[in-house]
């Protein structure tokens, strides 16, 4: 460098957006059931699931682990092909678990799965900071129709893939295709009147009501409020027809329009 030469250009972005991870709800401390279950899901759907990133969410447990036990349970959804990246925010313990384990906190998945009784037994804690997500690819956010702020979102061009269309507090409509690898996913329902190749999900903070429908339906996966079915093949009565899907007793319906 020459003396009196200055560099201007600054060493990073950072920016926030919305990406797909996946949560994995420990429901019993068994590292090595953890391990099994999720390589099976890895085996069933690899192009969905292998190196997934995945939070890791403690919540429906009768008590918070060790922090022995919880390293366990991070080795072995590594050991699965999957890559764990935080735990799902929680209490005051699960804040200082997590410091302790030097993972993040991810706000985002704690609404549709921290149990209502732990939620009224603790204090509320302070809201966590935002966990800054991988910058690419970034969300295509469509602008609102016209009317209410609240209103649906509407997006009239393909999704391709690789690309995130994100409805946040509201219902989305796309009325081109979504394809393979795209992802489309609403706080509200979502209505797709073209293709759906890729994945969709509704009720993304989990609203349980949530609806999606589908035009042409070829879906790599669908979600509501957390529950999920990944098709591999799809049915041959649900391949190409108008579907609806909901939730029923904690049970991801699809059924034919």
């Amino acid at each position: 460098m020459k003396a009196g030469s200055t560099i201007d250009t600054e060493a990073c972005d950072l920016r926030f957006g919305q990406v797909g991870i996946a949560c994995v709800r420990v429901r019993r401390v068994d590292a090595a059931a953890l391990c099994d279950e999720l390589e099976r899901r890895v085996r069933a759907a690899p192009q969905m699931f292998f190196r997934a990133a995945v939070v890791l969410d403690l919540s429906h447990l009768p008590d918070l682990p060790d922090d022995g036990a919880v390293d366990a349970l991070l080795e072995a959804v590594r050991s699965a092909g999957m890559l764990p990246v935080g735990l799902a925010y929680g209490t005051s313990a699960t804040e200082a678990l997590a410091r302790r384990m030097g993972l993040p906190l991810i706000a985002k998945f704690r609404a549709a799965y921290e149990p209502a009784t732990a939620a009224a037994k603790t204090a509320t804690p302070e809201p966590a900071a935002p966990t800054p997500p991988a910058p690419q690819p970034e969300p295509i956010l469509s602008a609102p129709t016209a009317g209410s702020p609240q209103g649906a979102q509407h997006h009239a061009r393909a999704v391709r893939s690789g690309q995130q269309v994100y409805a946040r507090e509201r219902d989305l409509i796309v009325t081109a295709a979504v394809a393979n690898g795209a992802e489309v996913i609403a706080d509200g329902n979502i209505h797709i009147y073209g293709g759906l190749r890729g994945r969709a999900m509704a009720g993304a903070q989990g609203d349980e009501k949530a609806r999606i429908f589908v035009s042409d339906f070829r879906a790599e996966l669908v979600a509501i409020a957390g529950q999920y079915r990944v098709f591999e093949q799809i049915p041959v009565e649900l391949e190409g027809h108008s579907v609806q899907c909901w939730l029923e007793e904690d049970k991801l319906m699809i059924a034919r329009l």
